[in-house]
């Protein structure tokens, strides 16, 4: 690990103007963070410790929840409240660690952290992500884990993360502190970029702005369920996975919302895969429609190719399970 200068700050505010220098990184729980510095992935001069930073209540409002970026990943998923109203964020963050790193794993931290791709962490491979220009050696090679949607020709990285899957199907957003102390909010949606010609530019945040809190409306209701699949049990990241919310009335569905994890290089969702089940009553030639509308597009790259079918057989069991098994 190379040396670094290292501050704590006092303030949101001081937080971000300290880190739009270059060279900075926030450091809270350092779960993703300080295993990059130790293989000199990331190689930051100076870190801004916000860990003191009043960021760590859930509050309930008029809006719905407001969950500071500070909240620990065990805290989150044992809220009496989130279990209760937005059960799939709880299920998703429960599969998505040990209890040792959700201990440290932070809300803002875990939107933040980096493809578990293995060229990315090669430092003696061709990564677009790591080093942009320099190619992409997963294309051609071990690429088991990566993505099959949303992909381009300069990545086909995924993105880790199994909370950020359930925050987008619950409409989550983000709120955020600017160098110039300006603030703002960010839907899920449009906080993550699509690799395209620029894999290592991954959010919209700007330099040095500081994830405060995430934004949950009004809980949907409806039946939630989180399936993950994994090559093993103990806390892999997934090859596919599904966050459903579904409400039912008088045999119809009249409010889906589904998302995914491991197929692409953000937390994936799409409308028209939603608009085939809404309003529908729940069939399994239904099921399979969504699954081939959601796979339109999808391409594996040898290795993952599998990817695909697996998504054909997991989506239309998540929403059997999400129907009460309705089909």
């Amino acid at each position: 690990m190379k040396s670094f200068d290292y501050s704590r700050a006092s303030s949101a505010a001081e937080a971000s103007a300290v880190a739009a220098q270059a060279a900075t990184k926030f450091i809270a729980g350092g779960t993703n963070l300080l295993d990059l510095m130790k293989l000199q992935i990331e190689t930051p001069e100076r870190l801004v410790d916000i860990t003191r930073l009043p960021l760590k209540d859930i509050e309930v409002d008029g809006e719905g929840v407001r969950i500071g970026a500070l909240v620990t990943n065990s805290d989150l998923a044992a809220d009496a409240r989130i279990r209760k109203d937005y059960a799939v964020l709880s299920r998703a963050l429960l599969a998505g660690a040990s209890g040792q790193l959700r201990n440290k794993a932070t809300t803002g931290g875990n939107l933040l952290q980096r493809t578990r791709c293995g060229y990315f962490y090669e430092t003696n491979a061709r990564c677009n992500k790591r080093e942009p220009g320099s190619g992409c050696d997963a294309m051609e090679g071990f690429n088991r884990i990566l993505a099959i949607v949303g992909t381009s020709e300069h990545c086909i990285a995924t993105h880790p993360s199994d909370m950020a899957v359930a925050m987008r199907v619950l409409d989550a957003s983000v709120e955020t502190v600017k160098a110039d102390g300006s603030s703002r909010r960010i839907a899920l949606g449009d906080f993550y970029r699509l690799p395209g010609d620029t894999p290592h530019l991954e959010t919209v945040l700007e330099a040095g702005e500081l994830i405060t809190a995430i934004r949950l409306p009004k809980a949907p209701g409806g039946r939630h369920v989180y399936r993950k699949v994994r090559d093993r049990a103990s806390y892999a990241f997934a090859l596919v996975s599904v966050a459903a919310v579904v409400v039912m009335e008088e045999g119809r569905m009249t409010d889906v919302r589904l998302g995914f994890g491991g197929i692409g290089p953000m937390p994936w969702r799409r409308a028209e895969v939603e608009a085939v089940l809404t309003g529908q009553a729940p069939t399994k030639a239904l099921f399979d429609k969504a699954a081939e509308t959601l796979l339109a597009d999808a391409r594996g790259h040898g290795e993952n190719d599998f990817k695909i079918d697996l998504m054909r057989r997991v989506l239309p069991a998540v929403l059997g399970e999400a129907t009460g098994d309705a089909a």
